[in-house]
């Protein structure tokens, strides 16, 4: 495929082993000496590693795969690492040198223990106490999941190179060695199509909307967690327009009841509040307190933004760099 650029030439012979080089690109009157790779699948966490491998090695590298996700190639492509996959993606960046082709059909293959629903808190529950030693039992616990599933989660974790193990036995213990890993891994693959309940409450501003809306819910006993540009407003608050407040409430409130709870009107427009409901209330896992408020947490927080095409890409890396920090 690179021979195929027009200009480009590559020559494979043998190189330095200690560099772990293995071809060289000539284009543009220079060369660039590249270290080929090759992998059955490349998902996040494994991009996460191939950034660091290229990190301690200074070299460029062409990482070559069967099968790749649209985060390991978002991540890949941040730090400079080339990649190419069966489907027909490729993104090579070199001095001198950019070449990007996007497939037309992306294929989605079922993947072990998906970091999704109950999974998906148990990562949660790591993320929150990355410098933890974890065992399985006190993993289950914090998750609220079966030892054996929360067993299977730190497994798929640790061959991912996303947590290591020390020790045998019941002392066997494992900790977080790449939370950034593990970030982006859970929001590669948790998914969610929520229940949302429309409405509209009078205010005159949306913070008054926002005290207004936790109190009433608060006052009744349901479970709520507030998430969105909503949230993000009273922890890293950032320049954008708040149109819409985003609540996750417990799944076992009527829609109905929700509208009259808070005073509000159930409407199919001009809605300024969005109700959100899922199967085992996930999203409201380890809700923080806030300024007498429930927030979603900081990690939900992120991944609710991420899907928010009001902006929200942006909210959440300022999320990330401001709150979370890694």
């Amino acid at each position: 495929m690179l021979r195929e650029i027009p200009g480009l030439t590559v020559r494979s012979e043998p190189l330095p082993a200690n560099r772990g080089l293995s071809a060289v690109l000539r284009f543009g009157g220079s060369e660039t000496p590249v270290a080929v790779e090759f992998k059955l699948r490349v998902n996040a966490a494994t991009a996460w590693h191939v950034v660091q491998q290229t990190a301690q090695t200074q070299t460029h590298r062409i990482l070559v795969a069967q099968e790749t996700t649209e985060a390991a190639r978002e991540i890949l492509g941040e730090h400079g690492v080339a990649v190419v996959d069966g489907s027909g993606n490729a993104h090579i960046e070199l001095p001198g040198l950019l070449f990007h082709v996007e497939a037309r059909r992306r294929s989605v293959k079922a993947v072990p223990t998906r970091l999704a629903g109950r999974a998906g808190v148990a990562a949660q529950a790591l993320l929150l106490h990355p410098e933890r030693d974890w065992k399985v039992s006190e993993l289950a616990t914090e998750a609220r999941i079966s030892a054996g599933f929360a067993h299977r989660v730190l497994a798929r974790l640790e061959r991912e190179a996303i947590v290591a193990a020390q020790g045998s036995g019941p002392a066997r213990v494992r900790r977080v060695t790449n939370p950034a890993a593990l970030l982006d891994l859970w929001a590669e693959e948790n998914f969610e199509h929520p229940a949302r309940t429309l409405a509209h409450l009078l205010s005159q501003t949306p913070q008054q909307l926002i005290r207004q809306l936790g109190k009433n819910l608060g006052a009744v006993g349901t479970d709520y967690a507030l998430t969105g540009a909503a949230a993000t407003s009273l922890v890293a608050p950032f320049v954008t327009a708040m149109p819409v407040v985003e609540v996750w409430v417990s799944a076992a409130a009527a829609q109905r009841e929700l509208c009259d709870a808070v005073g509000a009107d159930q409407v199919s427009d001009g809605h300024n509040l969005v109700f959100l409901q899922a199967k085992g209330d996930t999203p409201l896992a380890f809700s923080e307190r806030k300024e007498g408020l429930w927030l979603a947490n900081r990690f939900r927080l992120y991944f609710d933004l991420r899907a928010d095409p009001r902006r929200g890409r942006e909210q959440a890396d300022n999320l990330r760099k401001e709150i979370i920090g890694f």
